[in-house]
């Protein structure tokens, strides 16, 4: 999977720094990721419900893209459940570059 950067400027230096490994020690360069990546912010019940909505799909179909139950995206357009770790990167790609972008 490809890196999300904050920008081009920051993907530019990540790749420099990438290349300079031999010398930048292993937890500095760990820092250095965390920093160039583009942040995943938490998805509220209504902004879930707009990106499904937005992108056509339903339910089922949604839920079928992130590889989740349809009971699950119910849950998380209703506020019940909060979607986190790869479930949440996966909304935030859809919210990006649309549905077909983890198809």
């Amino acid at each position: 999977m490809k890196k999300q950067y904050r920008s081009a400027l920051m993907a530019s230096i990540h790749e420099t720094a990438e290349d300079l490994a031999g010398f930048i020690d292993k937890r500095t360069m760990r820092e250095f990721d965390e920093m160039c990546l583009t942040p995943v912010r938490p998805l509220k019940a209504k902004e879930i419900r707009a990106l499904r909505l937005r992108e056509g799909a339903s339910q089922a179909v949604f839920a079928r893209y992130l590889n989740v139950t349809t009971g699950l995206v119910s849950q998380w357009e209703r506020g019940e459940k909060r979607p986190q770790g790869a479930s949440l990167k996966l909304l935030s790609l859809v919210a990006k570059n649309g549905l077909q972008a983890v198809a």
